[in-house]
């Protein structure tokens, strides 16, 4: 422990640029859940998975963490080959001392900006290029990861609501449908929520969903 402390005392060039390499670890690490959110294919997956729980109205059901358990791992399938070529081509030689720590993050950022890229509208990319007043690029490295990840996040968003619209008709006809039959019957009185519910879990059943939406979230990407 007084080792520790020592070196970030220390006036010694190489304990400070040691102490520097920790204070940036430390920080990726503490920066680690937003770079999954933002960089990866969990958002898109979450506001689905979401959509489909609020628009089957079963409150809680399945729970957030059942729902954020299943998008961690779908997330991790869809990302497992830019997650192995980053490991490939910058953490290992990294770890092995190949390459310098610069090198490391240049060599990683590039699969992410090519997975980022292709999922990125270039109307949401130009929006950033020109507010930060950027010259067109010429290949996708050369685009500032500053500017690629909140293209690509909001491009994610409406994906992700697109999908999520798409997910709420059927089951917003249904409500409608229930809702026009206690009308007519005089049952003005008895919410339609509770008579639809049944039903729109009957067809969410019959239709295999949970198949269905994970097959499109897939195959988005």
């Amino acid at each position: 422990m007084n080792e520790f402390v020592d070196m970030f005392s220390s006036s010694d060039p190489s304990s400070i640029a040691t102490s520097v390499k920790l204070l940036l670890l430390l920080t990726v690490l503490s920066l680690a859940p937003s770079i999954l959110i933002l960089m990866t294919s969990f958002t898109r997956i979450i506001i689905v998975l979401s959509f489909v729980r609020t628009s089957l109205a079963t409150q809680q059901m399945p729970p957030n963490q059942v729902l954020i358990g299943l998008a961690l791992f779908l997330t991790f399938f869809i990302m497992a080959p830019t997650f192995n070529e980053v490991y490939d081509e910058a953490l290992q030689p990294l770890f092995n001392e190949e390459i310098s720590l610069d090198e490391a993050y240049d060599k990683a950022s590039a699969p992410m900006k090519d997975f980022m890229a292709k999922h990125t509208r270039q109307k949401d990319l130009a929006l950033f290029m020109n507010y930060a007043e950027l010259e067109k690029p010429e290949t996708v490295q050369d685009i500032p990861m500053t500017t690629l990840v909140p293209a690509f996040a909001i491009s994610e968003l409406k994906t992700a609501f697109q999908m999520g619209f798409m997910i709420f008709v059927p089951f917003l006809i249904i409500d409608m449908a229930v809702a026009s039959v206690l009308m007519s019957m005089g049952m003005m009185m008895l919410p339609p929520v509770m008579i639809s519910l049944p039903f729109k879990i009957l067809l969410f059943v019959l239709v295999d969903g949970w198949y269905l939406i994970t097959h499109s979230l897939l195959e988005g990407f």
